[in-house]
């Protein structure tokens, strides 16, 4: 079965390739925008796809192809330069993905995987409650709101056409070789740095990046599977103090957390323009994966405990060589 996976050359769809390309079953095809500096394993091909959003695809390059998997989007830019970044989200984000959905469905594609993100439920569960699959979405920012846009699209798409559509929501995704937020506390952590983190009482779903792949992986071929949302996590929530406990322990640090009250670094963040961070760092985002564990009778293959370790161990390799 021919599989291809759109943005290869990211974070996810690197390790999605790697991961799929042992099973001898599939021909993995790794989609890039730009093939030049990517170096396949073993067993995959590579197809240059160019950008989605502006030059479109042509049907005949899927021909052949059984599932794709799309990984490929535009996310958080932490410099936006213009003052409404929703054209630009939307651009990539919905108009190249459906782009790419209806040529799948001229050329014959039978199932289209859309990773999609956690943050079309919302950006915060309350106290007590988690996000389930099936919820009434509220994405807040450019990035979810466009995300949510192009479910809508596909599952229309899917409904006029018979082409399967899986979405996957993932929260935050960690792993060796992860970068953003997670590599900066990972070096405040390991320069020994005060964090005024140590009394945040919160809940929050991770998920590791095997784990990732494990259900991707499933979802390909899983009948259960079509048409349907996923949530997808370690199934264990962390504090942000835990997971900063945690994560020091890896990298053989001591964690210097100072107890500041969640309310004060909220009200901080709020003030200096980062109430995105402050809710992030304080407030709860649980996933509640029962409709993910029963209709696929999938459970994640790894503990959060191992991948901690490994994501540390990588990082402690890069910062001494």
């Amino acid at each position: 079965m021919r599989v291809l996976v759109t943005g290869a050359g990211g974070f996810v769809g690197r390790a999605l390739v790697e991961h799929l390309r042992l099973n001898p079953a599939l021909q993995v095809v790794a989609g890039l925008r730009c093939a030049g500096k990517y170096s396949a394993g073993p067993a995959v091909e590579t197809l240059e796809l160019g950008d989605l959003a502006q030059d479109g695809i042509d049907a005949a390059v899927l021909q052949g192809t059984a599932v794709i998997v799309h990984c490929a989007a535009r996310v958080h830019v932490l410099a936006e330069r213009g003052s409404d970044p929703l054209p630009a989200f939307r651009q990539v984000n919905v108009q190249g993905t459906l782009g790419l959905a209806q040529a799948a469905v001229r050329a014959g594609v039978k199932r289209f995987v859309f990773i999609s993100t956690i943050k079309v439920n919302g950006e915060e569960t309350a106290a007590g409650s988690s996000f389930r699959a099936d919820d009434r979405p509220t994405p807040a920012d450019p990035y979810a709101i466009s995300k949510f846009e192009a479910e809508q699209g596909l599952l229309q798409l899917a409904s006029d056409t018979g082409l399967e559509v899986v979405i996957v929501r993932p929260p935050l995704v960690y792993g060796p070789g992860v970068g953003a937020n997670f590599l900066s506390m990972m070096t405040w952590l390991s320069k020994g740095w005060p964090l005024p983190l140590g009394a945040i009482h919160n809940g929050r779903s991770l998920v590791a990046l095997p784990n990732l792949v494990d259900l991707i992986e499933l979802c390909l071929v899983h009948p259960a599977a079509a048409n349907q949302v996923f949530l997808v996590s370690d199934g264990e929530d962390l504090s942000s103090s835990e997971l900063l406990r945690r994560v020091a322990s890896a990298l053989c640090r001591p964690a210097r957390l100072l107890p500041i009250p969640a309310w004060l670094l909220r009200s901080l963040a709020t003030m200096l323009g980062r109430r995105g961070m402050g809710q992030r760092l304080c407030g709860s985002l649980r996933v509640d994966m029962k409709k993910t564990c029963e209709r696929l009778g999938w459970r994640p293959p790894v503990s959060s405990a191992v991948v901690l370790q490994q994501t540390a161990d990588y990082f402690l390799e890069r910062q001494s060589a």
